[in-house]
């Protein structure tokens, strides 16, 4: 039986367009790295897509390379182990350290990683499995991305461009990093993994946080 706050993330975001069942032996494998209510998601309501395409629930073992290849050089991957556990349209990933819950998002698009530095610290796993309610506490609006003109993308994207693939993005070309521009006309459909990859090779990402929170953090 769904609790009530995945009853309140399904009245925003709908009931899954996608839905992939979660083999019991992946759950497993998991059950050390990841919050027990994420797993017991997975198992009610396995990985999926919601509102269209909108917002992804996804299966952490597709996108180890690409959380690898952002967090590189960054000192975060000292902190902890991150694994992505949900993610966007527009290449927005949600992760998950194995001792510090759902805490950080990755942006494509904006080249940027968010964090705070007191989320990332060791959290007991009442607090990670908070750490997931909160994450699935998110809103359409905190998913979507706004032009120039403070308009939101993702329903003009379906429509032009049709709906995506588990594997697919919608992305600016050329991207923002290069001077490229948030608008309908520079959005186009891509392979989520390979232009993520891209977009990391251009240029570092940028952080909220500067080395020195990082190395208190790292302190025993």
């Amino acid at each position: 039986m769904r609790d009530e706050d995945f009853e309140y993330f399904v009245s925003k975001f709908g009931e899954a367009t996608n839905q992939v069942s979660v083999p019991v032996e992946t759950i497993e494998k998991w059950r050390t790295k990841l919050p027990d209510q994420l797993l017991t998601y997975w198992q009610e309501e396995g990985w999926g897509s919601y509102a269209n395409g909108l917002f992804w629930i996804v299966n952490p073992d597709d996108y180890e390379d690409l959380v690898d290849e952002w967090l590189e050089d960054t000192l975060l991957e000292q902190i902890d182990a991150f694994h992505v556990v949900g993610r966007t349209a527009f290449g927005n990933l949600y992760v998950c350290g194995e001792h510090s819950g759902v805490n950080m998002t990755i942006s494509g698009p904006l080249n940027a990683i968010f964090a705070l530095p007191k989320d990332l610290k060791p959290k007991s796993k009442e607090d990670q499995d908070w750490s997931v309610k909160s994450f699935i506490g998110l809103s359409i609006s905190e998913c979507d991305l706004k032009d120039e003109s403070g308009t939101p993308l993702f329903e003009q994207a379906l429509a032009k461009l049709g709906p995506l693939a588990a594997d697919e993005m919608y992305g600016f070309e050329p991207a923002i990093v290069l001077g490229g521009k948030m608008r309908l006309e520079n959005l186009v459909k891509l392979k989520l993994d390979v232009h993520l990859t891209i977009l990391r090779q251009l240029a570092s990402p940028t952080l909220p946080f500067s080395n020195t929170d990082i190395e208190k953090l790292l302190k025993p």
